[in-house]
């Protein structure tokens, strides 16, 4: 590889060709400030807020200006900070400055710069400033427009990593804005609910539909049973929120955190895994055995299904007809826990703790629900818990570790793998072999459906079965893969699919991460690490080992893919109206 040398603000760096600026400072720790930018998705050089001095007459943006052999750049000269300021007060300008009502407030990238830059509320570009209605008209995403500063990020995501394509820029000049097809509520175009795009948002423009104040309302309610549930991913990443590296496992505090909050039981959704790992299972066995519909996809992410039933309806056959592991235990908390309870379902409220914005779409399907009451009654995701943490006062990162409640809290080591890529299909495989051989297997760790490659692939011998499987993260990825079974290029028995990159541990309601900080750190692998660990440290890693699941067959369900386990544990999905003017295609 050619190598070039460059200097920047006085000190020499060497990069590879075709490096940019920007790439090269980040190199040595020099920090260019940055909104529109995200590395290998929008590198465009929209915002005009990386601009350095190269030499030029004019000053260059960072972030698509190629570094070059004997190349001199400042970034930062009176010149190169007085541009910056003023593009941020132009931005400021046509921006809903509500900060103290904002939910990204003190993790905000344009708060921030203008505390770095020491932008005022004195700005001579002030003026005349669009307005528009917010759309909160999804049950999971929030788009107000008026705090948007027109970065493209959330555009890029959703067209090229998610290949949905439900927003885009529209109009020219001052008018420009990013909207749906047609100006229509984002519930109304192809959006699969994902989040993905407030993930990437540097600002408030994008947020999660908020449900804590009915979380609030159940736990003042004396005649509520409530009832919370976590997701393994949530462990991985609640930590961020209060200071704790990322990666920490917060598990036993996040249990003893929701005690603090007033529920009744603290339940774990890794049950509803391990729950989950016995009906799909036993729905692949079945369906390889009695000459089913193959290749069996998984049903555990709600975007992804989201995704399938717009996209590629004719894939709906090969979908599992489990529901995801937090629908699972809902039903069954409001049948077999208010059986053993002897409480009313009616008096129980299920609350959902999720990685996934996509979730709170998903707790609102008609079909996932039993006799009439929805299996989940609110859905918070990660952030929004840790919100109502700090707004009782817990003091999380010095709270003692306690369990999560007996009956529907236990779980193994593959049901934590569940928050990240390839770890649904790890712990299927796990107990399909085990179930079809009636032997142990001597490694448990199946390492080549893991890491966070787009589509993984493997062939797994089992007995005298050779399983063809494939692992794909990310609804591009998703789309590239199902293109290759639907040419028959490729042909497999069992597919998994998340429908964020990296699985649920980066899911749309997890903590947000800054662009700078995903230079050094990648949120995909570091938070997946902390479910890993805790699976290599379980006593039980086998999803059919799970005392409580067993009992649970044993004493209610009778056994997995039974009457009544169809009935409570699975469901159906049909084909959703494709606008035909989504970006994506």
């Amino acid at each position: 590889m050619s190598m070039i040398t460059l200097t920047i603000d006085n000190m020499l760096v060497e990069v590879p060709q075709g490096t940019t600026v920007l790439e090269a400072a980040r190199q040595i720790n020099v920090r260019i400030p940055t909104l529109c930018f995200l590395k290998e998705i929008n590198e465009i050089g929209a915002c005009r807020m990386c601009v350095v001095d190269a030499g030029g007459r004019t000053l260059q943006p960072a972030c698509v200006l190629e570094a070059a052999g004997g190349m001199v750049v400042k970034t930062n000269t009176p010149r190169v900070r007085e541009a910056r300021k003023v593009i941020l007060e132009l931005i400021l300008s046509n921006h809903d400055k509500k900060c103290l009502s904002c939910t990204r407030n003190q993790n905000c990238e344009l708060q921030r710069l203008s505390l770095e830059m020491g932008v005022t509320d004195e700005n001579e570009f002030a003026g005349l400033r669009n307005e528009y209605l917010v759309d909160d008209f999804s049950p999971s995403i929030v788009r107000d427009n008026n705090k948007c500063i027109l970065c493209r990020r959330c555009v890029s995501v959703c067209y090229q990593t998610q290949a949905v394509g439900a927003i885009g820029p529209v109009n020219r000049g001052f008018n420009t804005a990013i909207e749906s097809p047609w100006q229509m509520s984002l519930t109304a175009s192809t959006c699969i609910a994902c989040g993905q795009c407030i993930a990437v948002c540097p600002v408030g423009a994008l947020r999660e539909k908020e449900e804590s104040s009915l979380v609030y309302d159940f736990l003042a309610d004396p005649a509520k049973h409530v009832v919370v549930q976590p997701a393994p991913a949530v462990r991985a990443a609640l930590g961020e929120e209060f200071g704790l590296p990322m990666g920490t496992n917060v598990s036993g505090k996040l249990a003893a955190s929701l005690r603090r909050l007033g529920f009744d039981r603290v339940f774990d959704t890794e049950f509803g895994a391990d729950l989950t790992i016995m009906e799909e299972s036993t729905e692949l066995i079945g369906r390889i055995q009695n000459g089913g519909v193959l290749p069996m996809i998984t049903s555990c992410s709600p975007g992804w299904i989201n995704y399938c039933e717009t996209f590629y309806p004719e894939f709906i056959p090969n979908l599992s007809s489990c529901k995801s592991p937090h629908e699972m235990t809902g039903a069954m908390v409001k049948t077999y826990y208010a059986m053993k309870m002897g409480i009313d379902p009616k008096d129980i409220a299920v609350v959902s703790v999720m990685p996934c914005t996509a979730k709170k779409f998903e707790a609102d399907r008609e079909e996932l629900s039993v006799k009439g009451l929805m299996d989940v009654d609110a859905v918070i995701t990660t952030r929004e818990l840790a919100r109502m943490i700090k707004q009782a006062g817990i003091d999380f990162v010095h709270l003692a570790d306690e369990k999560f409640d007996e009956l529907l809290g236990e779980s193994t080591g593959a049901a934590g793998i569940f928050g990240a890529t390839g770890g649904v299909m790890e712990a299927a495989l796990r107990t399909a072999y085990e179930t079809l051989t009636g032997q142990e297997l001597a490694s448990l760790d199946f390492e080549n459906v893991r890491g966070i490659q787009g589509v993984k692939e493997a062939a797994i011998a089992i007995g005298d079965l050779t399983l063809k499987v494939a692992v794909a993260n990310g609804t591009a990825n998703a789309k590239e893969l199902l293109e290759r079974v639907k040419s028959g290029e490729k042909e497999y028995h069992f597919i998994e699919v998340m429908g964020c990159p990296g699985g649920c541990v980066t899911g749309g309601g997890q903590p947000i991460v800054s662009d700078w900080d995903k230079m050094n750190i990648d949120p995909r692998v570091e938070r997946a690490k902390a479910l890993y660990s805790a699976d290599r440290e379980a006593p039980l890693r086998r999803s059919h080992l799970n005392s409580e699941v067993l009992r649970a067959y044993r004493d209610f369900l009778g056994e997995p893919n039974s009457h009544k386990a169809h009935e409570l544990l699975h469901t159906s999905y049909s084909a959703k109206p494709k606008y035909k003017h989504s970006l994506a295609e």
